[in-house]
């Protein structure tokens, strides 16, 4: 008998279709989303082994929210898939994405799951090493990458004695939770939501248990062999956004060359590190030498998006004008000074396990050498070696092959994941739509209602062109 949720009583939390929410040990609570009105919803877990490669392994809690579906023909379980590695599926139903779970829900229950040691699945213990980068003394590229690995070390044997088995951390145990959640639910099939990470936990999910899968939709998608992002690639991100400074005339005007700026402001730190007195978010202060480092890190998240691109552009404009204000008033705001390097293990393991081939690994080591931001676009590249017992290895890392129907969503100003590797890493899935978003970063899916008409025609199994949303650029001009 097929088992497909169909939709809640909410009153009494009975199922049309016979099964409950006390038959799954749920417990209805009230959800409250930021700014939105409560809805009822339910709390639900089960459990999974840690590393399912160990017969010994010790279980661990997987939570979940539940919304009921609504609709009258629905469909699946549609789950979402946080990115990061490290995001709360729970966080963001309570944040940003809170209306686009309340409408799928006319296709399905919508899941908020926090994936192993994430949000309420998460058991495993920070560490906070004895390794700290020092806010005022010049350090090294060499000297900085190095404390770093060090923490890692001293932190796996951290977690060791806590019992941590740093082994069930990768994406392929994350794909099997799946299909124990899916188990769980009772239900024939469920349908992928996902961004970011978010992708590559579906795409190992489509190689793993793809007659499991109804439909997945994704966005700002990261493919399998993907994990660490190519340095050149990087750079023809930057002349994506000088073409949309450049529609702007006041924002042409102040980066008529956004990589001989950002390249100018590299050498004159590199010579002359920035003192700077950082204005911190609980009103301190406390002193920073700005390093040419400094800026590259501070870059590899602001590219995420436009609107932070925009800011970037001015924090770089502000160096290159020796004006230390602009930079005092924002980078307490984002960085932690003086503090010991701190890890998690489901973020940092996941991707260390996902890794890279010989060849990329070759390819990130050249090109860094001549690129903007070098290769800390993703950190745990550095720590390449130092558990190499965790690597998937390279079939892991091949493409999925699939007739699934997937939606794409991919942003022309996505820093993070370029929208030419979104394209390769879809390469072999025969059964996909992919929609381009004109100026949309890596955060697209609630930027314009077009994503969501597409969403909804494809989950109706209507017909979903190929085509392009255009959003407004932000204003990319600096402030006066």
């Amino acid at each position: 008998m097929k088992k497909i949720f169909a939709a809640a009583i909410v009153s009494s939390g009975v199922f049309i279709n016979g099964f409950s929410a006390s038959a799954l040990g749920e417990e209805k609570f009230i959800f409250e989303a930021k700014g939105k009105e409560p809805t009822e919803a339910f709390k639900g877990s089960f459990e999974v082994p840690e590393n399912r490669n160990n017969p010994d392994s010790r279980m661990l809690p997987i939570t979940y929210v539940r919304f009921a579906a609504t609709g009258e023909n629905v469909g699946p379980p549609i789950i979402y898939l946080a990115g990061g590695p490290g995001g709360s599926g729970v966080r963001t139903a309570q944040y940003r994405r809170f209306d686009m779970f309340m409408a799928l829900r006319a296709y399905g229950d919508v899941i908020a799951l926090d994936q192993r040691g994430t949000g309420a699945s998460d058991i495993l213990p920070e560490c906070v090493s004895s390794q700290q980068v020092p806010a005022t003394v010049e350090t090294s590229d060499e000297e900085f990458i190095g404390q770093h690995r060090d923490a890692l070390v001293e932190c796996l044997a951290f977690w060791k004695a806590e019992g941590v088995d740093v082994e069930g951390y990768n994406t392929v145990e994350n794909a099997r939770d799946l299909d124990a959640l899916r188990e769980h639910l009772g239900a024939d099939k469920i349908t992928l939501w996902g961004t970011s990470y978010g992708s590559h936990l579906a795409f190992a999910a489509l190689k793993q248990m793809e007659d499991k899968i109804d439909k997945v939709i994704l966005s700002s998608a990261e493919g399998l062999n993907q994990t660490i992002k190519m340095p050149w690639r990087t750079d023809a991100y930057f002349d994506r956004l000088q073409l949309a400074v450049d529609s702007q005339p006041a924002a042409k005007a102040a980066y008529p060359d956004i990589k001989a700026l950002m390249r100018r402001v590299h050498e004159k730190i590199e010579k002359k590190p920035m003192a700077l007195k950082l204005q911190m978010r609980d009103g301190s202060t406390v002193d920073l030498l700005l390093q040419r480092r400094d800026i590259q890190l501070m870059a590899t998240s602001a590219v995420s998006d436009p609107q932070w691109a925009a800011m970037l552009l001015g924090l770089y404009l502000a160096v290159d004008n020796d004006q230390k204000a602009p930079l005092e008033k924002v980078l307490g705001r984002f960085m932690d000074i003086g503090k010991p390097i701190a890890l998690r293990a489901m973020p940092t393991a996941m991707d260390i396990a996902s890794g890279m081939t010989e060849d990329k690994r070759l390819e990130v080591a050249q090109q860094a050498k001549a690129s903007l931001l070098k290769d800390y676009l993703n950190f745990t590249y550095h720590y390449d070696g130092i558990i190499p017992a965790i690597d998937l290895g390279d079939g892991f890392r091949e493409n999925p092959v699939s007739d699934v129907p997937v939606l794409l969503f991919s942003g022309t100003l996505d820093g993070r994941t370029y929208i030419e590797s979104q394209h390769e890493a879809v390469a072999s899935l025969t059964n996909l739509t992919a929609i381009t978003v004109q100026n949309a970063g890596h955060n697209l899916y609630m930027s314009s209602p077009d994503v969501q008409t597409a969403i909804n025609r494809f989950m109706e199994g209507k017909p979903v062109q190929e085509y392009t949303i255009t959003l407004e650029l932000p204003n990319m001009a600096p402030p006066e």
